[in-house]
């Protein structure tokens, strides 16, 4: 699985990149914090294919990683996505490396 650290995903944010950045966590922790990303609670994900793009780089992120990545996995083995880049760390190291 490709990843991208909360640095290299700030650079491409800054740099005002072409990329779509998920966020699969749940409304109630998006709410609380966010890096501005489109959210897909991961029990949405399988139902939200169409709006995930297979044409430029996809960042997937969640609280840790661990969620991400599963989804992730799912969307490489079941749809055959291969532009997918899990947030290394999710936003907890995003807040902690770069801030908010």
């Amino acid at each position: 699985m490709k990843e991208i650290t909360a640095l290299e995903l700030k650079k491409l944010m800054d740099e005002k990149k072409d990329f779509q950045l998920i966020d699969v966590r749940e409304e109630y922790e998006y709410d609380e914090v966010n890096i501005n990303a489109q959210l897909i609670p991961m029990g949405e994900i399988m139902d939200n294919i169409d709006k995930i793009s297979k044409d430029k780089q996809v960042v997937v992120h969640c609280r840790s990683g661990k969620r991400s990545a599963t989804v992730i996995s799912a969307l490489e083995s079941q749809h055959g996505f291969t532009n997918l880049y899990n947030l290394k760390g999710g936003i907890l190291a995003y807040l902690e490396e770069v801030g908010n």
